[in-house]
């Protein structure tokens, strides 16, 4: 079984299976399909993680990190001296070193079965012989056609053909990329075996896309800022990047073991989130009544509180993980709880540790003027790449999940549309399971890299320029990533894949999944298709790291009556839409019975799901 969040990435993995291979095969396929079919939501220069179990340890779940670390030029003195108080939202500055590739190559030499060249065929063919444009990716590339033609002339080569977006539905295609695969294919053709085979390939991806980011980002380039800066990544930050295999972050909850990534991404978050809300009636954990989704957002602002102030990449002892997760933080926690909706960032203190700092809120943004009019926003109508990744107020035939809605004179406070990223989960007939969110090095993140056919990412925008943040821009440390893919079991057994797009809603959109379905009976096809809702109460990920104090928004299925409860909570809720939130898929297996399943989200008409 295979869901993703396009279904030709989907298509693409269960032709893997079906023709024999595991799961991992499928999953890199599908991978590597979505860095051609989703352009605007992720990118080869970007990153991924993923959390995955084996037939053969089946209770040991494992993550995969492909999150790689701010450069070594990347120090907080160097942004300060460009003038910059916070981590750009789009240009080279914003940049970590790229990340998925290496990882999902790593986790095909040793989890995978099929050679290179099989796996990649699928994603050369539909980067060299073209593929469908997505509506999504057409309007995109047109919100931002006036930066690239006035700054980032690469991109407009890439992407503007004629000058102009391609219409939806045009046959795309991309011969740089498509050329740099076969060069990494045939990079390993004389190897003595699949493994020395995978490993060449990787020498080459790196050798090929460092000296081509190196070259390229030495010269200046608009940012999200206004101002155009120079990069600070050289050949030798991508050379010296590997990914790697790491435990996953557990909890119990309601008989289930969660398994998510360690503090350097936000997936303790949800897991800290189940702790507290484990301490409450069943009938207080439904999302679709007031009292349930009352509960929720509150439990979700706490459990986001610490994320900002606790969680990041410094030594593992540094970050006090097993105290944020314990039973009794968690009742401390669930304690702050009340009738009534908070206002206020709140994290929790530790015994022994300074007080934490909570990062600088920032309410809303400069004026009420639409995105690209912003001060020291590119012009052209977009501040592109800014948010994951953020585009003007634009209402879309099928939209996109509502990222982060700002203050109520925001431009966004209209449910501005945002796009996200990319989600894809598989289950083989053996057991293997694995779910991996890529993203980052979306088109409009910045300037396309020539001679490779796409652009480098952003993750650097959720770090801090602030020495005293567990998230601070340390050159060598890993961005704390919002990429958080879930896995579920049960008596030492997966059960679950499951994951979203969605930035900062990732973990919120995933808790309301897993308490529909672990406490509420829900299939997990239901549970996607359920109202959807999450809190903004919290400093935001991306660029300019805003915050709705009291923000929920949420679907209007979900009610006038809950909603209304909502509001006298104190609530400051924003409606979406009918079908606006979340974009999760999943993937299921019944240790009993072998019986495999999966679902894929509705909206937006795009996510898909296949299996036999």
């Amino acid at each position: 079984m295979v869901a993703s969040t396009h279904w030709v990435a989907t298509a693409s993995a269960q032709a893997v299976l079906e023709r024999g291979g595991n799961a991992f095969d499928a999953a890199a396929a599908g991978a590597f399909v979505l860095h051609v079919v989703e352009p605007h939501l992720n990118g080869p220069g970007g990153d991924m993680t993923g959390v995955f179990v084996t037939a053969d340890a089946p209770s040991a779940p494992r993550v995969l990190m492909g999150q790689g670390p701010a450069p070594a030029g990347a120090t907080i003195e160097h942004y300060r001296a460009e003038g910059l108080d916070l981590v750009p939202g789009s240009g080279a500055l914003a940049a970590a070193v790229p990340g998925a590739v290496d990882a999902w190559l790593l986790l095909l030499r040793d989890h995978g079965t099929w050679d290179i060249a099989d796996v990649l065929a699928y994603a050369i063919g539909y980067a060299r012989d073209g593929h469908p444009l997505l509506g999504r990716v057409s309007s995109t590339i047109s919100l931002v056609a006036e930066l690239f033609r006035d700054h980032w002339p690469t991109s407009a080569a890439r992407w503007l053909p004629d000058g102009e977006a391609p219409a939806p539905g045009t046959l795309v295609t991309n011969p740089e990329y498509a050329d740099l695969l076969d060069a990494v294919v045939a990079a390993g053709s004389g190897a003595g075996s699949r493994t020395e085979a995978i490993d060449l390939a990787r020498a080459t991806w790196r050798e090929r896309v460092g000296a081509a980011v190196e070259e390229f980002v030495r010269t200046p380039h608009r940012h999200s800022d206004g101002g155009d800066h120079a990069g600070v990544m050289t050949a030798a930050d991508v050379a010296a990047f590997e990914a790697s295999y790491e435990d996953a972050t557990t909890v119990t909850f309601r008989g289930y073991t969660i398994a998510k990534t360690g503090p350097w991404g936000q997936g303790p978050a949800l897991l800290a989130a189940c702790k507290i809300l484990e301490g409450f009636d069943d009938a207080a954990l439904d999302p679709s009544t007031e009292l349930g989704a009352h509960t929720i957002l509150e439990a979700q602002k706490l459990a986001m509180a610490d994320r900002d102030v606790w969680y990041g990449d410094p030594a593992a002892d540094d970050v006090p993980l097993a105290h944020l997760l314990s039973e009794d933080y968690a009742a401390q926690r669930r304690a702050l709880i009340t009738d009534t909706a908070s206002h206020e960032v709140r994290p929790g203190a530790v015994a022994g540790r300074p007080t934490p700092t909570v990062p600088i809120l920032r309410t809303e943004y400069a004026s009420s003027a639409p995105i690209g009019s912003l001060p020291g926003a590119p012009t052209g109508g977009a501040a592109a790449g800014v948010g994951e990744p953020t585009v003007p107020v634009v209402e879309p035939a099928y939209p996109e999940p509502v990222g982060r809605v700002e203050s109520p004179d925001s431009p966004e406070h209209t449910g501005a549309t945002r796009g996200d990223t990319c989600h894809i989960d598989v289950v083989d007939r053996w057991g293997n399971m694995v779910s991996a969110t890529p993203s980052g090095g979306w088109l409009q993140s910045s300037p396309t890299v020539p001679g490779l056919g796409f652009c480098l990412g952003t993750r650097l925008q959720m770090t801090w320029l602030d020495e005293a943040s567990p998230s601070a821009l340390v050159p060598g440390r890993r961005p704390r990533t919002t990429l958080t893919p879930t896995l579920v079991l049960r008596d030492g057994e997966p059960v679950i894949a499951l994951g979203s797009p969605g930035g900062d809603q990732q973990d919120q959109w995933q808790l309301l999944f897993l308490l529909r379905v672990l406490v509420g009976g829900y299939t997990p096809q239901q549970a996607i298709d359920a109202p959807a809702l999450h809190t903004t109460s919290f400093p935001g990920s991306f660029w300019p790291r805003t915050w709705t104090p009291g923000g929920a928004t949420v679907e209007d299925r979900l009610g006038d009556a809950v909603i209304a409860g909502l509001e006298r909570r104190g609530h400051v809720v924003t409606r979406a839409g009918d079908w606006a939130l979340g974009r999760l898929s999943a993937v299921t297996r019944d240790p009993a019975t072998g019986m495999l399943g999966a679902a894929a989200n509705p909206r937006g008409a795009q996510g898909y799901a296949a299996g036999r």
